[in-house]
């Protein structure tokens, strides 16, 4: 595409020749003829003047530093993703029903459905919907227009999938969540009767799980992102347009509030709420509730092994030292009050003289 009809596609401001033919996105530092770079942070600005790409997306805080056309943007990291979407297009599946699939529900001529695929009864199918290979949807599934299926997602009984969903390969939506009742030696399984409901432009990772819920939903607000091999448990709810990184796991009932991000294998304990823009780190535990947002962090610093277990054992040291400092408080407090009381006689004394 000529970067003028990129510009005009996308928005942001053309400077320079806007006739530069594009054919794909790459790093500055690599970046080709016909080849669009982009820049974000400042400690790439040196690569400007190297740099061999056609045109650069860049925000106007940089856009003197280089002559070549560009594209400028308040927010180019966004402008370069649309960018790559708009130049590599999914590759397109053919529309209908693979001979090799079955299908026991109607599917919009417009849907796309692939080699294996097992559709259940009573399945409410978008128009648009592509479902990739190897992909089983249970009975009374609804699945909104637009969205796409990735090869060997499961989707179980009676869950609902938005429009614009990406569910990538391996997925699991509405398996049973982990419910069993003690009784004695024996574990009884507390059947899970509630459904998975995912929200509009949801896009869920590989190999991802959602458990369904026990009683009620689990429930995925709108615009939300969760990466590869998160778990999910039941009743969970996660509020609008937040987002997870890898290997994050949420215990059952826990209710996480909207805008927030937790970074990868961040642990959140069951029936806790976390408040609206909660900001989790990588590899964090979380074993209360947030009731305000803002940045949390549980990491312990990695250190030398040896500098570890040293410290290790001082932090077990630390009830008892608690306790401790407490009995001195106590006592310097008495030996307080007996100074002020002698004090007290002292000065009546002199009175009474």
């Amino acid at each position: 595409m000529r970067l003028d009809e990129i510009v005009a596609r996308l928005g942001g401001t053309l400077a320079g020749d806007g006739s530069v033919l594009i054919e794909q996105v790459a790093a500055l530092a690599s970046a080709g003829p016909r080849q669009i770079g982009f820049i974000v942070s400042a400690k790439y600005r040196q690569q400007l003047l190297t740099t061999r790409a056609a045109a650069v997306i860049l925000p106007p805080q940089f856009a003197d530093d280089t002559s070549l056309p560009r594209l400028i943007h308040p927010n180019p990291y966004a402008c370069y993703a649309r960018v790559v979407a708009l130049l590599n297009p999914p590759p397109a599946r053919p529309l209908g029903v693979h001979a090799s699939a079955v299908v026991h529900s109607p599917v919009p001529a417009s849907a796309s459905i692939g080699e294996n695929v097992v559709i259940g009864h009573a399945v409410s199918i978008g128009e648009n919907v592509v479902i990739h290979p190897g992909c089983v949807i249970g009975d009374g599934v609804t699945i909104g227009a637009d969205s796409l299926l990735h090869p060997n997602v499961v989707i179980c009984h009676d869950c609902c999938v938005g429009r614009r969903a990406v569910i990538q390969a391996g997925a699991v939506i509405g398996g049973d969540g982990f419910g069993f009742a003690r009784e004695g030696e024996l574990w009884i399984k507390i059947p899970q009767i509630g459904r998975v409901l995912i929200g509009d432009d949801v896009e869920i990772g590989a190999n991802t799980s959602i458990d369904r819920g026990a009683l009620d939903d689990t429930v995925i607000g709108d615009g939300v992102k969760l990466d590869n091999q998160i778990q999910v448990a039941h009743n969970v709810v996660i509020g609008e347009h937040s987002a997870m990184a890898g290997c994050v796991g949420i215990a059952g009932s826990t209710t996480i509030g909207k805008r927030c991000t937790v970074g990868g294998a961040g642990m959140i304990l069951g029936h806790l709420e976390l408040a609206d823009d909660t900001h989790i780190s990588a590899g964090s535990l979380v074993s209360k509730s947030l009731r305000r947002g803002g940045q949390y962090t549980s990491i312990y610093p990695l250190e030398a092994h040896d500098e570890w277990l040293h410290n290790a054992a001082q932090i077990r040291r630390l009830g008892k030292l608690a306790q401790r400092v407490a009995e001195l408080e106590k006592q310097l407090e008495r030996m307080s009050a007996g100074v002020a009381d002698d004090t007290c006689a002292e000065t009546n004394t002199e009175a009474g003289a």
